[in-house]
């Protein structure tokens, strides 16, 4: 019998059709529970999470990085490794024509295996890399690992058809390695297969405005959570409410205060002109996933990805998380997300962003510097320690939270969900340990700074902006 349900037909509200609410209702229905419904204010029945349609959150992306280095924390290897796994055979459902998604043909992927080429100042490895190679000996998977320094790992990488990864980037003075279990998947597509794929096995979403947007908690005689009221004024009686809601969740609950902080992550994205040898130089199949002092800071934190169909390069930038703090009505200052379809509509990124962006690009990928260019802000959850937060909410019977994602929970899509529904059905692992519900000691590590409010350097109330949504002709601002 579930831990939190009378039954496995007992009602379960979902608020949010991202990534975390995607899988876990997934899983649900996977496991045999029958009446789920998910709830989002996007209409992604339409959009099919496109962002240019207008989708705001941070599923809604052109490409997520797909990667199995972990350094030393071999349990996220682990859970990345399997999801990895099902990541291809989701692939292969496609070929297949086992599950095809309007707008899908059987020649379409979700996940590329293009490799991860990681750079780092300097010639040695990070330690990071160190743990990493540590980390997929004890699995037997070292030779998956290949130092760009050394020649007879140069020569197994390209006897593994990763040649075109060995020589994308300069590197004479960049230690640099290359891990050919990953790559990338294509995010709205994948998020259209998952809610496909939840649809098929029963699951019923509820989307758009005002019908899908969550508006207040219902509550029973016992103050316990009984579901959600909408925009459209419906009440949803649930035995279990699980918020789901990425970036906009710490807002909806305020108990996440200094566990979990909404922080955005600055991109650009090159429009290729119609060059076939630059579209040929791009193609996931030439050129791989990198990312590029990833744990060095502000002047760090860039990651990047081969040209999408249309012809669409990526490259973002995390050594700085912004933060947008604004006054909620219990007159704490929660960040909320801004972007170019909510309310507080911002189409700039900061300009310490765009500059290290410019840098590397100057430096390594100067072919881009012509290009059309749009900018986003692109909105996580980020909880203190860098772990998700996957648990009940306490004292607050029949409501659950999965959140955290931290940056990297998109790769978990196919496997995340079977923790979730763990986690209700009263089952335990190391995961859920570390993913439970918990206080910042006082002593305790903090991976991510939360909460530092409108005074802090990363608050985007102090940070200078700049728009990247340029044509090519007047394209000047990345080569000034």
């Amino acid at each position: 019998m579930p831990h939190s349900l009378s039954s496995k037909s007992a009602p379960v509200v979902i608020v949010g059709a991202g990534v975390f609410g995607l899988s876990t209702a997934l899983h649900l229905a996977q496991r045999g529970y029958t009446n789920v419904k998910v709830f989002d204010r996007q209409a992604y029945q339409q959009s099919q999470y496109r962002y240019n349609d207008g989708c705001d959150a941070a599923s809604a992306d052109v490409n997520k990085i797909i990667r199995a280095a972990y350094g030393s924390q071999f349990g996220y290897q682990t859970l990345a490794l399997d999801a990895i796994s099902k990541w291809k055979m989701w692939n292969e459902e496609i070929r297949s024509g086992k599950t095809t998604p309007p707008g899908f043909s059987t020649s379409d992927k979700l996940f590329v295996n293009n490799g991860t080429v990681t750079m780092t100042s300097g010639l040695e490895l990070d330690q990071f890399e160190k743990d990493t190679l540590e980390s997929m000996e004890r699995m037997g998977l070292r030779d998956t690992q290949i130092n760009l320094h050394d020649l007879e790992h140069v020569q197994r990488a390209q006897a593994k058809g990763f040649g075109f990864a060995v020589n994308a980037f300069d590197i004479k003075n960049i230690s640099s390695t290359l891990d050919v279990q990953s790559g990338f998947v294509y995010a709205d597509r994948a998020c259209h297969f998952a809610r496909h794929k939840s649809e098929s096995l029963g699951v019923k979403f509820v989307l758009g405005s005002p019908q899908g947007v969550f508006s207040s908690f219902l509550e029973n005689a016992q103050g316990h959570i009984a579901g959600v009221k909408t925009a459209d004024g419906a009440s949803h009686a649930a035995e279990l409410t699980i918020m789901a809601c990425g970036g906009w969740t710490p807002a909806l609950l305020p108990q996440l205060d200094h566990l979990c902080e909404t922080t955005a992550g600055s991109v650009i994205m090159f429009q290729l002109p119609p060059d076939q040898a630059l579209w040929s130089k791009f193609a996931p199949e030439n050129f791989p996933t990198w990312s590029f002092d990833i744990r060095r800071g502000e002047y760090g934190g860039l990651y990047g990805f081969a040209r999408d169909p249309e012809g669409v390069v990526k490259i973002g930038y995390r050594g700085t998380k912004f933060t947008n703090p604004q006054t909620q009505a219990d007159g704490t200052a929660r960040s909320v997300p801004a972007t170019r379809w909510t309310q507080q509509s911002i189409r700039e990124i900061p300009e310490i962003a765009a500059r290290t962006i410019k840098n590397f690009v100057q430096e390594q990928l100067p072919e881009l510097l012509d290009c059309a260019t749009t900018s986003r802000l692109c909105w996580y959850t980020d909880s203190y320690d860098n772990h998700f937060v996957i648990d009940f909410v306490p004292q607050t019977k029949g409501l659950m939270v999965a959140t955290g994602g931290s940056g990297h929970g998109f790769k978990f899509l196919p496997n995340l969900g079977e923790h979730v529904v763990d986690r209700i059905e009263g089952k335990t692992n190391d995961f859920l340990q570390d993913w439970a519900w918990r206080a910042r000691d006082a002593g305790a590590k903090s991976y991510n700074s939360i909460m530092e409010g409108v005074s802090s350097d990363r608050s985007l109330h102090r940070q200078p902006l700049v728009n990247f949504d340029r044509s090519a002709k007047h394209n000047s601002r990345l080569q000034e």
